[in-house]
């Protein structure tokens, strides 16, 4: 009797909780932090995971690497929803696939997926993204938002178009100048020589716009944790405390909204790809109105080809 009454305050709380963070907005106006937390908490698609390869990590020479990876969403440990995503590098060219969906308990509520995919080049310090394309399916509803880059510059289509809002904080051209997207967003570059998992690695401000709203993640050293993953990669990761701050393109009375720029317990836990001197995420915590959403690698497969000129050593 026990186990049924806490299932039953289970499904109510995130039946409460989907209410609170309303995804049939966030379908018309999603983040990359709030994809993620949308996930965590709600079972909602998480597809933000980023992919980006900077000239410092790439050899003067031929090489190629994958990443293959595997996320489980969780809030209160019970399973809501799975991420796959994977990372092909060939010479300075960079292509990801990713692919979500809901899980578990979460079926009951909301039945959502979709798909990412991003591809771009390496240039100077940062990633040169050329195209970005993720589309979104929940239940009869579907979206797809793409976006293209240019100049600098990006310029994005939305299908179906957005009705008109006359709330939302206004989005100018030059919120679109010197942005990255979701999927290059958290693909960190740390300068230097020494370890990659430190301070170094948390110490930046990352500017995003992800076809309808440019946003700032403000990332703040915190510790070192020793992780391991059961498929994969095992040893220090950087765990950044994550600030959120929306600029343009945004509804300031919506409750996700409010919630997530208020939140100060916001964590990501970054993992080094060995050889290199990047970084990708191994974990995203997310507190909720009912509980710590959870987005944590079980799958991180770094491959690096060996015997390569130039091709760089594996830790």
């Amino acid at each position: 009797m026990f186990q049924v009454r806490r299932r039953l305050r289970v499904r109510r709380g995130l039946s409460s909780a989907a209410r609170g963070f309303d995804c049939a907005p966030w379908r018309r106006q999603y983040s990359a932090l709030a994809i993620c937390s949308c996930l965590a908490a709600l079972g909602c698609l998480a597809l933000s995971v980023p992919v980006a390869l900077s000239r410092s990590a790439a050899p003067a020479h031929h090489f190629s690497a994958k990443l293959d990876a595997a996320y489980r969403a969780t809030l209160l440990g019970i399973p809501i929803g799975d991420v796959t995503w994977t990372i092909d590098f060939h010479d300075s060219r960079y292509s990801a696939a990713a692919h979500g969906s809901t899980a578990g308990l979460m079926l009951i509520f909301s039945r959502g997926h979709g798909t990412a995919e991003a591809q771009g080049s390496v240039a100077g310090k940062e990633p040169l993204a050329s195209n970005f394309l993720i589309n979104i399916t929940h239940g009869a509803a579907s979206q797809e938002v793409k976006i293209l880059f240019k100049h600098g510059k990006a310029s994005e289509s939305v299908a179906p178009p957005p009705k008109p809002n006359p709330q939302l904080v206004p989005l100018n051209e030059a919120y679109r100048t010197g942005v990255v997207d979701p999927m290059s967003a958290l693909l960190v570059n740390v300068p230097g020589s020494g370890e990659t998992a430190g301070p170094a690695a948390c110490a930046r401000t990352i500017a995003v716009f992800d076809g309808r709203m440019r946003f700032d993640l403000k990332l703040a050293f915190k510790r070192i944790e020793q992780v391991q993953v059961p498929d994969g990669y095992q040893g220090p990761a950087a765990v950044c405390a994550v600030y959120f701050t929306p600029l343009a393109g945004y509804d300031p009375n919506r409750y996700a909204i409010k919630y997530l720029q208020a939140e100060r317990g916001m964590e990501i836990w970054l993992a080094p790809l060995s050889g290199t001197r990047l970084m990708v995420p191994y974990r995203l915590s997310v507190p909720t109105p009912i509980g710590d959403g959870i987005l944590q690698a079980t799958r991180f497969v770094w491959s690096p080809e060996t015997g390569q000129a130039g091709a760089p050593s594996v830790n």
